[in-house]
Formats: structure tokens, sequence, C-alpha cells
């Protein structure tokens, strides 16, 4: 049987490949900064707080997500997703990901 060449190989394996896109769902989210802990236990009340590890410094948390411990930095958005589950998202990423809904 004749090698394949790299390229073929590679359209081969992309035939598998299909694209998919975000269902429009609405998300909760506010943006970390070192006074918005409560801000966010105000808002989200105490499944939010079960959510939060640690406080390291005013600058990070430890948040417990569905996929393991993720550290929230300044500047980082917490996202509150469809499972009530909460998770952090880099402001360029957020930026890219979603947009205002309203209040």
């Amino acid at each position: 049987m004749p090698l394949m060449s790299v390229e073929n190989l590679f359209h081969r394996k992309r035939r598998g490949v299909m694209k998919y896109k975000k269902k429009p769902i609405v998300i909760e989210a506010i943006q970390f900064n070192s006074n918005d802990i409560s801000k966010m236990l105000d808002a989200w009340g105490p499944s939010f707080g079960r959510s939060v590890i640690e406080q390291v410094a005013d600058s990070h948390i430890i948040l417990h997500t569905l996929e393991g411990d993720y550290i929230a930095s300044f500047g980082d958005y917490i996202i509150k997703g469809i499972k009530g589950e909460f998770y952090p998202c880099k402001p360029d990423i957020f930026e890219m990901t979603y947009e205002s809904a309203g209040e």
C-alpha cells in the first residue's frame, strides 16, 4: 500500500470535521475587581459563595467549576452558566463571544 501524502492525510481527516455555532443564550456576568466579591455575593447569593474556594489577595479568586478549579484574575469576567455554575473568562475572549443583552 503506498504512503499517503501529508496533504491527502490532512484532507481525509478534515472530512469528519463539523462546524458549530453557539446557541443564542443569555448569561449573567460580572467583571471581577477587588470590590466585586460582595457585589457577586449580593447578585448570586450562596450558590456563588460555594463556588469561591479562596480569595488570593485582592487580585485573584479561585473558583470551583465543573471542569476543576480555576483562578480568576483582576479584569476577568465571572460568568454564571446555564447550569448555575460559575467560571472565569478572560476579557478578550468574553468581548469576542458575548454582547450586552440589557439588564
